[in-house]
């Protein structure tokens, strides 16, 4: 029997971060990343956002929708409030980092967040309708699917992504419409090989943010990919995001 992912809190200290993974993932991508923070007495937490993490890959599109994925991210926003956090951040990998600006952009209570690979204001084109079905289709065989109840599964999948994908493009746009609201620093990591989005996506969220005279910070990994929080990268982003958080928090920091 193959084991679904679940969300994950790792309970520590009074400051806390959410981490919301991207639109093909699970909260597993998020956490190496989890448990590098929790190391610095974080309290981490990383929900799964609706229709993900089930053993059919159809569940994301069929369960899944914008408003309901925002509601996810304003849902694990209140968690934490209601469990008494008064200093949070949030993070979020690809389509988790549109809902994380989402989030900076709606709650003043939010101290600080950011994106990795994520394509808050647009640059080029995506790579996310020919990918999600070969990531479907690895989900088929790994669950052990039958091979004609696959092929009905991809094709379903193959003839209805594009309108999700559009709606997901419509709410970004608007997401990008209301960078001024968002009043708290904000991080940006970006991979130089990503596969799934242009890579210049990142260089074009940090200008417009500048634009807009906030506070950015910009990290860039030449040889990455695209799922930064688990690929070569890995090591480097957590560093980075911890040095970060530091200032934020203004707490010590010294471990290597």
């Amino acid at each position: 029997m193959v084991r679904e992912p679940e969300p994950f809190l790792f309970e520590h200290g009074p400051n806390a971060v959410i981490l919301l993974h991207a639109y093909a993932g699970s909260s597993n991508d998020m956490r190496m990343m989890g448990r590098a923070l929790e190391k610095d007495d974080y309290t981490v937490y990383a929900p799964i956002f609706t229709g993900h993490a089930t053993s059919d890959p159809r569940d994301v599109l069929i369960k899944g929708s914008t408003s309901q994925w925002q509601t996810d991210a304003q849902n694990a926003v209140q968690f934490m409030l209601d469990k008494g956090y008064q200093s949070i951040a949030i993070f979020g990998l690809s389509m988790g980092g549109i809902y994380t600006t989402k989030m900076l952009e709606t709650y003043p209570q939010l101290v600080a967040g950011g994106t990795f690979a994520s394509p808050v204001v647009r640059f080029g084109g995506s790579n996310v309708p020919v990918e999600f079905p070969k990531m479907a289709a690895r989900k088929y065989d790994k669950m052990g699917t039958a091979a004609e109840e696959k092929a009905q599964g991809l094709q379903w999948i193959k003839d209805n992504v594009k309108n999700q994908l559009d709606e997901i493009e419509t709410f970004t746009e608007n997401v990008a419409d209301n960078l001024n609201q968002i009043k708290v620093p904000f991080f940006i990591a970006q991979g130089g090989a990503d596969e799934m989005i242009d890579p210049e996506n990142g260089n074009a969220f940090k200008q417009r943010l500048i634009e807009l005279n906030k506070e950015v910070e910009f990290h860039f990994y030449p040889d990455a990919t695209h799922v930064l929080t688990v690929n070569s990268a890995h090591r480097e982003l957590e560093s980075d995001v911890r040095k970060f958080l530091a200032k934020i928090f203004e707490v010590d920091n010294d471990r290597k």
